[in-house]
């Protein structure tokens, strides 16, 4: 534990700041996974729910709790598996062949 007066001031601060990066990230982490179920179960609010997530991402960008590529990385991503899942089409069944 500190003993200088400053010290124990900074301990404050850190533990204020690090509760609140705690809120951001689960913020996110919560955007990002309620989008994926929604991609996943093919529901309507997929568009909504990807804006969000967007904001979300962004927002922790913006703060420095998550690093501003990352965040970039992730919309990227999140992106292209929602325009995937809209864009892919049935699967054909082949017929198996026995092996010689």
């Amino acid at each position: 534990m500190p003993i200088i007066k400053s010290a124990k001031k900074a301990l404050a601060v850190s533990i204020k700041k690090n509760a609140d990066n705690d809120i951001t990230r689960a913020k996110v982490k919560n955007a990002v996974k309620g989008l994926k179920m929604a991609v996943r179960n093919q529901e309507n609010n997929v568009p909504e729910l990807l804006s969000a997530a967007f904001r979300e991402l962004d927002i922790a960008a913006k703060k420095n709790v998550i690093h501003k590529n990352k965040a970039s990385r992730l919309k990227s991503r999140l992106a292209k598996a929602t325009t995937r899942i809209e864009a892919t089409p049935k699967k054909k069944t082949r017929k198996k062949t026995a092996k010689k």
